[in-house]
């Protein structure tokens, strides 16, 4: 699939038929996702793949999809075939800016005036939602509102933060988000040329 295509074939699809997604293409995905932006090239993202059943079930109630299928979109959390985990560890950014060629002229690590880590996995979800979608999948992310819940069930060292989940899969006929009837702001609105 063409880039442009991909990026704009890209939803939060939010169910999915039973087809498992094959090891061949769950690496593909991840490989590229490891490609992706990583300040001072700290690598401090981690993925798990959960594709029991009984597993994804658990993940979709600590997710809150009960909560989701009420709203009418039912259950495409623990029914998606593959959900992936995203995970990033802020001491990973910390030790490596602690490292000699990443610290300032005083010697100190910098200040950190935005906090890459969340960054990073936010641009690493992307290209796993990007990835899903050329190679002929659909995705939704979902954030996690109990990481501590989620990294107890997985067993997911304390110094790695869950960020959510990303449910792939096959399409099926699913709800769209009634957020979608705002419509994307105009271009000028949102595009700024040499100053603001």
């Amino acid at each position: 699939m063409e880039f442009e295509e991909t990026v704009l074939n890209r939803r939060m699809v939010r169910n999915f038929t039973p087809e498992p997604v094959p090891e061949e293409h769950v690496r593909r995905i991840l490989d590229l996702a490891m490609h992706s932006p990583s300040a001072g090239f700290s690598q401090g993202c981690a993925y798990i793949v959960v594709r029991d059943a009984l597993r994804r079930r658990e993940v979709g109630k600590i997710q809150g999809e009960v909560d989701y299928a009420a709203g009418g979109f039912g259950e495409f959390i623990s029914k998606a075939p593959l959900i992936i985990v995203p995970c990033v560890s802020e001491e990973i950014y910390h030790d490596r800016y602690r490292e000699p060629d990443k610290l300032q002229d005083d010697g100190k690590e910098i200040q950190w005036p935005v906090p890459y880590w969340y960054f990073d996995v936010g641009a690493a979800s992307m290209v796993v939602l990007l990835a899903a979608v050329n190679l002929g999948y659909a995705a939704a992310f979902a954030g996690t509102f109990d990481p501590i819940a989620l990294r107890n069930f997985l067993g997911i060292p304390e110094k790695f933060h869950p960020v959510g989940t990303i449910s792939i899969g096959k399409p099926a006929k699913d709800k769209r988000s009634p957020s979608l009837k705002r419509g994307r702001r105009p271009f000028d609105q949102v595009v700024h040329f040499e100053k603001w």
